[in-house]
């Protein structure tokens, strides 16, 4: 294929392996062919005369971001529903009393997908770990928008509910979730078959009090053998902390640890309320050791917690551990540079100091760090060699001036406004912060349309007094 060669960029956020860190470079080009970065600094044009020139005058070009935790079938019809809410018996937890009563049909799946997709694409994202509940329109739709994706459909032995709002309970069905297992690794065979080239599997056992121990360790050993991702959802929430220990005399983590299944291939879900936290009151102090020394990486998604006033304590004290951390969008809006702010702004408020995290810290965990936890090399970096997953960001935007130091001014200030042009494997994807592939627009009008039939079934999925959407998520303001 012919190259690509984006000349003279002001920036270039490059990989330097000696230090194994991202340094920044000034008026450098960046060249890539067949998918793959063939030249990072000066001086390209010479090495390849016949290459299609790409200004790079007033951008800043750095590698696409890793979402290494993210719903993108499910989030978007939750926005402006459950921004404020949380069950005030269980901890202030979402999970069990809110999230059920609001839930898209399958109608609604397709545009759910194409308008959160749009939004990463859109917030500089390359490379997504989606983890859904299937639909037929799943891969058609991920490889039109031209995301490099990790399909992760997830399944579970017991669904949870609430009929009271303080008691969490469980319907058990064990041969549903082996069956779960079954579907899930059959649409990962047709997902990584597919001509594309740029989708994968993941194996998620939904969450770990939703799962049998033997669903966890036969859904771990098929990853092991297949060469696939693991994740699942641990340490998320505090009526979860209590009912593991309540079961087996062990925190989360340290139960996944006693079942085998933390390794370099596994990914914890969230890894918040781990036996140290200030609020589990729990008598040991090894679970960053255990994640730290079995190679298990963990999926931070501070705005989701935000909302309920819950954090992650902190993410500065997790690196010190030696924990390799990502980041995952998990919920709307799906937009990783807003959430990559959160990252640093929660660290410092929970550590009280703002010494606890650099922004070159996050952002190495929103790029290589998502791209070690997924076992990917080539991902999160540009270097010689690396997928051509690239971010080129206006640095003429107002909101990245002054401009002394790109990376912040993005984080902090401009966010997706100024994100240009993506391209994933060396393809254009998004350009003047546009998706082309994807009817984003029109699947608002169908998201927005979706949350008002689900609005009407808000009552009959309410165990807990039946009521409507507006008594259990009143609006900001009476309608008048």
């Amino acid at each position: 294929m012919k190259t690509t060669l984006i000349k003279n960029a002001e920036f270039v956020v490059a990989w330097d392996d000696t230090r194994q860190q991202h340094v920044y470079m000034k008026n450098a080009d960046v060249a890539f062919a067949d998918g793959r970065i063939t030249h990072v600094g000066a001086g390209a044009q010479a090495a390849t005369p016949d290459a299609q020139i790409v200004s790079g005058s007033g951008m800043m070009v750095m590698p696409g971001l890793v979402d290494i935790h993210s719903h993108l079938v499910h989030e978007p019809i939750n926005k402006g529903y459950t921004d404020e809410t949380g069950s005030p018996g269980l901890y202030n937890s979402n999970l069990y009393e809110y999230m059920p009563t609001m839930e898209g049909d399958d109608e609604a799946a397709p545009a759910q997908l194409t308008l959160a997709a749009a939004e990463l694409l859109m917030s500089g994202v390359t490379t997504v770990v989606d983890m859904s509940v299937a639909h037929e329109h799943w891969i058609d739709i991920m490889v039109q928008s031209g995301l490099r994706a990790y399909i992760a459909p997830m399944f579970r032995s017991a669904r949870w509910y609430t009929r009271n709002g303080h008691v969490v309970e469980y319907d058990w069905n064990e041969k549903a979730g082996e069956a779960g297992m079954e579907r899930a690794l059959a649409l990962i065979d047709k997902a990584e078959a597919h001509e594309c080239g740029r989708l994968t599997g993941m194996l998620v056992p939904a969450q770990i009090d939703t799962c049998t121990p033997e669903l966890l360790k036969a859904s771990h050993q098929e990853a092991k053998r297949r060469g696939i991702g693991w994740q699942t959802h641990a340490a998320q929430s505090l009526p979860e902390f209590h009912e593991i220990t309540r079961r087996h005399g062990l925190t989360p983590v340290q139960w996944l640890h006693s079942l085998g299944v933390l390794d370099p291939g596994s990914i914890v879900g969230h890894g918040i309320f781990v036996d140290d936290h200030p609020n589990t009151h729990w008598g040991t102090a090894t679970d960053l050791s255990i994640l730290s020394e079995t190679g298990a990486s963990v999926a931070h998604c501070p705005t989701v917690f935000m909302r309920r006033g819950m954090a992650l304590r902190d993410f500065g004290r997790y690196r010190r551990a030696g924990i390799n951390l990502g980041i995952g969008t998990d919920t709307y809006p799906h937009n990783m540079i807003e959430e990559m702010r959160h990252v640093g702004y929660l660290a410092r408020l929970m550590a009280q100091t703002p010494r606890a995290v650099t922004t070159g810290e996050v952002f190495h965990a929103a790029t290589v760090g998502g791209a070690k936890a997924l076992g990917r090399e080539d991902l999160g970096r540009i270097a010689v060699g690396a997928r051509a997953d690239l971010v080129m960001v206006d640095m003429t935007h107002h909101l990245m001036r002054p401009s002394r130091d790109p990376v912040r001014s993005l984080v902090y200030a401009a966010a997706d406004r100024a994100v240009h042009t993506v391209y994933i494997d060396g393809r254009r994807v998004l350009h003047e912060g546009q998706v082309h592939s994807l009817d984003y627009r029109k699947a608002a009008e169908q998201v927005d349309e979706a949350q008002r039939r689900a609005e009407a079934l808000v009552p009959s999925r309410d165990l807990v007094a039946g009521r409507s959407a507006q008594q259990m998520s009143p609006l900001s303001f009476d309608v008048v």
